[in-house]
């Protein structure tokens, strides 16, 4: 593994890399199947990654046609690792056993194992026989809308393809490794401009992100429109700023402290909502939600903007689903992924139908939505979210920090880079993109 390091860290060219012996393992970061039932009668709020994520060595899998083994430099966390660390809402492996019954190269990824991790940036080591745009040697991303295209529903939109699974949560050889193995079409051109960590935090909270508010097929924002994003400084909402203020909308941006609303002033946010100074509660228990603390909200948002918002940006869930139905303006749009706060989600319908408000949808995003989200990272439009680092092996500290709510943006992890600030490979376009706006959620997380 070290020669492979070190070829890549003195720029060797693809040749030499492609003839470079792959190891027979490497080392990863997995959850057990053993170990599965550990958080039986435990509250979701004490379970405790640190515990059940472990680093050890795994054996590296037959190439497909299709796939590209790469060197991950960098990786980072993302809440589906939380998940999978606590065994939340169920067990992956069940994932990964359908995912075996499915072909002789799905049988690979049913192990007693799984490699977590849904984002990496590295370089190309290998590639099957009918890769045919990617090569040893390239630097890359990966995106985690892991498809078969050989199923005719993932040819319209592959968002919807009948077995389409993210990469590193429904697959086996996710990123937290010192490998892995993807389909070639999980591939894009890294950052020039970019070091490994900086390139391996964007592309899937940057693509939830570009397809929840820019694809027509979600909430299809436009120019002038007001959208409320919480968690604005997260890991999905720090890239939704972006894509307001570069689309000529206005961000209103919900955080939980004064420190995370001054990195969105940075940002050219200005309408601000700090949630817990406001001291909102949406319920009033378990079972029934306040609308007066609704309306509290929605006269809060009237106060900075002058008006009621077009598009809600929601993945929060149950803990503000209501609040988010009622403060969308009249015909607006509330586009939701994920729940982090809770699944079950409850509104007053009356607010929806009577003033032809929507609801929309949005999972991740396929190829053509992720490659443009990525371009727009490599021209510098849109910015990297890094906040914090870890070492690989420190893996369960980082999802400890996502769990627990205790970061700002992206955290990354370092896997094969041997140290932060590495694989900048244009510094004449880092210096015009301007390294504090690169930084700034790095200067403001450290």
């Amino acid at each position: 593994m070290q020669e492979i390091v070190e070829a890549i860290q003195s720029g060797a060219p693809g040749e030499e890399l492609a003839n470079l012996p792959l190891p027979e393992s490497y080392r990863a970061a997995v959850v057990l199947e053993a170990e599965q039932d550990m958080w039986e009668g435990v509250e979701s709020g004490d379970k405790d990654p640190r515990k059940s994520l472990h680093i050890q060595d795994v054996t590296l899998p037959e190439l497909a046609p299709d796939e590209a083994v790469i060197a991950v430099m960098a990786s980072s966390i993302n809440f589906n690792t939380v998940w999978t660390s606590i065994f939340e809402p169920l067990p992956t492996f069940g994932f990964l056993k359908r995912l075996g019954k499915e072909s002789v190269w799905g049988a690979r990824h049913d192990q007693p194992f799984h490699i977590v991790g849904s984002d990496a940036s590295g370089v190309v080591l290998r590639v099957g026989s009918a890769v045919r745009n990617w090569r040893p040697g390239d630097r890359v991303t990966v995106h985690c809308n892991y498809v078969d295209d050989q199923d005719p529903s993932a040819h319209n939109d592959s968002m919807l393809a009948a077995n389409q699974r993210i990469w590193g949560f429904e697959t086996n050889y996710g990123g937290l490794a010192e490998l892995s193995v993807v389909k070639a079409n999980q591939l894009m051109p890294k950052p020039a401009h970019l070091t490994w960590e900086e390139a391996a935090v964007n592309a899937l909270c940057n693509s939830t992100s570009y397809r929840m508010l820019v694809s027509p097929h979600a909430a299809g924002m436009k120019q002038g429109d007001a959208v409320l994003i919480w968690g604005a400084t997260g890991g999905l909402g720090g890239y939704a700023v972006q894509y307001v203020l570069n689309g000529g909308g206005t961000p209103v941006g919900v955080v939980s402290s004064p420190e995370k609303g001054e990195i969105l002033k940075a940002m050219g946010c200005e309408a601000v909502i700090d949630r817990k100074a406001a001291g909102y509660r949406f319920w009033k228990d378990e079972h029934t939600q306040d609308e007066s603390e609704w309306r509290r909200l929605g006269k809060d948002i009237r106060a900075l903007i002058g008006r009621d918002v077009d598009i809600v940006f929601e993945h929060p869930g149950r803990q503000t689903f209501g609040a988010s139905v009622f403060v969308a303006a009249r015909g607006g749009t509330v586009v939701t992924c994920a729940a982090t706060s809770g699944y079950m989600i409850e509104y007053d319908n009356r607010h929806l139908w009577m003033k032809l408000k929507r609801i929309v949808s949005s999972h991740f995003a396929n190829y053509a939505e992720a490659w443009a989200a990525n371009q727009l990272i490599c021209e510098g439009k849109v910015q990297p979210i890094l906040s914090a680092v870890y070492p690989l092996d420190q893996t369960g500290e980082a999802a400890y920090q996502v769990h627990k709510n205790l970061h700002e943006g992206k955290i990354g992890v370092l896997c094969l880079a041997p140290k932060e600030g590495l694989g900048i490979d244009d510094p004449a376009f880092r210096e015009e993109v301007g390294e504090d706006k690169i930084t700034l959620f790095r200067r403001h997380g450290a």
